[in-house]
């Protein structure tokens, strides 16, 4: 893709090749809800650059600048623990961010070394773009799946990753 000289590649857009499908796996086995996941996850990434990959956001700056709309002003802390990431990998993405306009850096009155960071309507502009876009695209990829199969879907992962999300549940059986 060339915009203005520049190739994607130059504008830290990586073009990618479509992830390879999955071979199948039991489907009553929660490996198989693993690896769906897994599967999904990379085709949703490859999918998202296609559609905003042309804005030369990487999906790191693209969670953020979301993140922020959906959730208002944040420290850099903030943000890495949301993403389960160290806040040194969210700081760069983040002054990105800044030295583009899409987000402004906020004096924090509740940490005086830690500063807010909020978005700008250019960053509100991009995210309401892609949200559009996303809506189009959900409503052509779910059109005629089950919306009660939907909601069941999304309560199953959300327990799972909740079970996830607390250590005892699965460190516990880890061989040391």
């Amino acid at each position: 893709m060339m915009t203005g000289g520049l190739s994607s590649t130059t504008m830290g857009v990586m073009p990618k090749r479509v992830p390879r499908r999955f071979r199948k796996t039991p489907q009553n086995d929660l490996r198989a809800i693993v690896d769906e996941t897994i599967g999904l996850a990379q085709r949703l990434v490859w999918v998202a650059d296609q559609l905003h990959g042309k804005h030369a956001l990487r999906p790191a700056q693209r969670g953020i600048l979301r993140g922020l709309v959906r959730y208002g002003a944040q420290t850099v802390p903030e943000l890495a623990r949301t993403r389960s990431v160290r806040r040194q990998s969210i700081q760069p993405v983040v002054d990105e961010l800044v030295a583009a306009g899409y987000v402004v850096r906020q004096a924090n009155t509740a940490h005086a070394r830690s500063a807010l960071f909020a978005i700008t309507p250019a960053g509100e502009a991009i995210v309401t773009r892609m949200d559009r876009t996303d809506q189009r695209v959900l409503a052509a990829a779910g059109a005629g799946l089950d919306a009660k199969a939907i909601a069941t879907t999304a309560e199953t992962l959300r327990a799972l990753r909740t079970r996830f999300e607390t250590n005892l549940r699965w460190r516990a059986v880890v061989d040391e």
